[in-house]
């Protein structure tokens, strides 16, 4: 399946701010609503990408999509939403290995283990990858990153395609900035130490996470795929001696 990313807009959730989070308290119901959307919108995009429709966060959430859009007035709004969040999320996820794992591979290893395992891969933010369109414009190697995945109807399968850059918040950029940096870091170390592939960049990291996390119908099943996977890919990163 393809996943096709959602074009960013400046529209305002009623009541609250461009991410969608209010300024005032929620009743009780309608946080119980938000929450369960927030959720909802994971699984489905996780599933589907960030192309599939607001019916079928609505559906998997269980409210009217009339609710969905009262809190989120696009689809643009909601997307831009959960990708903050797991740009958050996978930030956090760098520096914890970065500051507690005193080894160079084993920081960059449980990073990727954390984020793979947490489903990260399914969610990674459209203008994280998009970071790679700028590789034509003589972008350092480091810098590069690549495609989010797009769906496309009637296809099947994964692939990383390219498409014209978008215009985004300042808020995304520094989010992306700030993940890019972290995350440049584990791989700095891991590369001076000679554990890591001289040609191994935070792109190739990135792409790891992509395609490490497949959706699968049985958790089980997912679990075992994804660390089989990730094990091979850890593989493929180290450096052999010659």
């Amino acid at each position: 399946m393809h996943v096709q990313d959602s074009h960013w807009s400046s529209a305002l959730a009623a009541g609250g701010r461009p991410d969608g989070t209010r300024t005032t308290p929620l009743r009780v119901d309608a946080q119980r609503n938000l929450e369960h959307v927030l959720r909802a919108a994971r699984e489905v995009f996780g599933e589907l990408g960030y192309g599939a429709p607001m019916e079928d966060v609505a559906r998997r959430a269980r409210v009217g999509v009339g609710t969905v859009y009262r809190r989120f007035p696009s689809k643009d709004v909601l997307v831009r939403r959960i990708a903050e969040e797991e740009t958050s999320r996978l930030t956090d996820q760098a520096r914890a290995a970065l500051g507690q794992e005193d080894e160079p591979w084993s920081a960059l290893s449980r990073f990727l283990r954390t984020s793979v395992a947490s489903g990260a891969g399914r969610l990674l933010p459209p203008q994280v990858l998009r970071v790679g369109v700028a590789e034509e414009h003589g972008l350092p190697d480091h810098a590069r990153l690549p495609q989010q995945r797009t769906q496309m109807a009637g296809a099947g399968e994964l692939r990383l395609v390219s498409e014209a850059p978008v215009a985004v918040a300042a808020e995304d950029d520094a989010g992306a900035a700030q993940l890019l940096d972290v995350v440049g870091q584990l791989v700095a170390r891991a590369r001076a130490a000679g554990e890591l592939r001289p040609d191994v960049s935070v792109s190739d990291v990135l792409l790891v996470i992509a395609t490490a996390a497949p959706s699968l119908p049985d958790a089980a099943q997912q679990a075992a795929a994804s660390a089989r996977l990730l094990d091979i890919l850890l593989e493929g990163l180290r450096s052999r001696p010659a």
